[in-house]
């Protein structure tokens, strides 16, 4: 395991949390319904809490910490159409692209946990499977709500 390596890793991870802080502070910021709120409030506190346990991990290998969002290419679209959504209250559409979103940050762990295992520590696997756990418990509550508006 290179420490340069492992810290490339991590960084991606602090990055896609950047993205989801972002993001979700964006659509907060737009949103008049309380319940989205609460959501895209609870999805920031989980983002800042991967965002710090991966940043002590970096820190502690001497590594610099990633700084910024990956906004380019399909994240910013993703943002640009959930303001869009908010701006025309459409909550299917607000959902529809925080599911998108949520994809993206899924995949960036899944693809972490498939390809990238042999530039981690034990721990550091540990917790990036612990915090896929509540990334994939996040998209899947965007997901069920969406899915219930289909219903209704």
């Amino acid at each position: 395991m290179e420490t340069a390596n492992t810290i490339i890793v991590l960084n991606k991870l602090i990055t896609i949390n950047n993205d989801r802080i972002e993001g979700y502070q964006k659509a907060y910021d737009e949103t008049d319904e309380q319940d989205l709120k609460t959501l895209f409030s609870g999805f920031i506190r989980n983002s800042q809490k991967c965002k710090t346990e991966l940043e002590d991990s970096v820190n502690r290998l001497g590594g610099e910490v990633a700084e910024g969002t990956m906004t380019s290419g399909k994240f910013f679209r993703v943002w640009m159409d959930v303001k869009a959504a908010l701006t025309g209250k459409d909550r299917k559409a607000i959902l529809d692209s925080c599911e998108f979103g949520e994809d993206a940050a899924k995949g960036t762990y899944e693809k972490v946990l498939k390809d990238d295992l042999s530039n981690l520590s034990s721990e550091q696997q540990t917790m990036i499977r612990a915090q896929h756990t509540q990334i994939k418990a996040d998209h899947d509550k965007v997901k069920s709500m969406r899915d219930s508006l289909v219903t209704v």
